[in-house]
């Protein structure tokens, strides 16, 4: 039985990347927090952004100016995710945030993209163990993804880059790439 108070201990570990226990009673009630944050937001209406201000600011780790997220929307803890100047996600994303995830000013994310932060063992006896443990995501400024697109642990997108709808992400994209399908492939290099 895990005591409490380890809780932040456990957290450090989630975030850090590390293997970590994601039935601890801490984070337990921060993911709750977080769904509850997110059912509030997702019933407000487009326009109501004095609504969604507080509800992003209890939400969210960080967010610029200009930011706009269509409903519904779905993450993990939400306080991981840091987002500068002009983000703007369409309807249905999900960005699985056990490990920040940090999007760069002017990125375009399509509808049904899934930023996904978590990640499991290879190993089965460990995963039988009930541990996890993440990566985290980073997106440039100015990154342009299509619907549909999943972005798995570890992966960085340089600035300017696009990734095709439905891509499938699972290295690094180079500033300015063009990539698309599975898993993705660039289409154009740089320029």
């Amino acid at each position: 039985m895990t005591d409490a108070a380890d809780g932040p201990v456990e957290w450090d570990k989630m975030v850090s990347g590390a293997l970590y226990d994601p039935g601890h009673p801490y984070l337990k009630a921060q993911h709750r927090r977080a769904q509850a944050l997110t059912r509030d937001y997702d019933a407000t209406i487009s326009g109501e952004g004095d609504a969604r201000r507080p509800i992003l600011d209890a939400l969210l780790g960080s967010y610029g100016s200009g930011c706009a997220i269509q409903p519904p929307f779905r993450v993990d803890y939400g306080v991981n995710i840091h987002l500068g100047d002009d983000v703007f996600f369409n309807f249905g994303c999900v960005v699985l945030d056990i490990c920040p995830v940090r999007i760069g000013s002017g990125t375009q994310i399509g509808p049904g993209t899934q930023l996904l932060a978590a990640d499991h063992p290879r190993d089965p006896a460990i995963r039988a163990e009930g541990l996890e443990f993440g990566r985290p995501i980073t997106l440039g400024a100015q990154v342009w993804i299509g619907g549909g697109a999943l972005i798995l642990p570890g992966v960085t997108i340089g600035d300017g880059a696009t990734i095709g709808a439905g891509a499938v992400v699972t290295r690094e994209v180079a500033a300015g790439a063009v990539v698309a399908g599975n898993p993705a492939r660039p289409l154009h290099a740089p320029p």
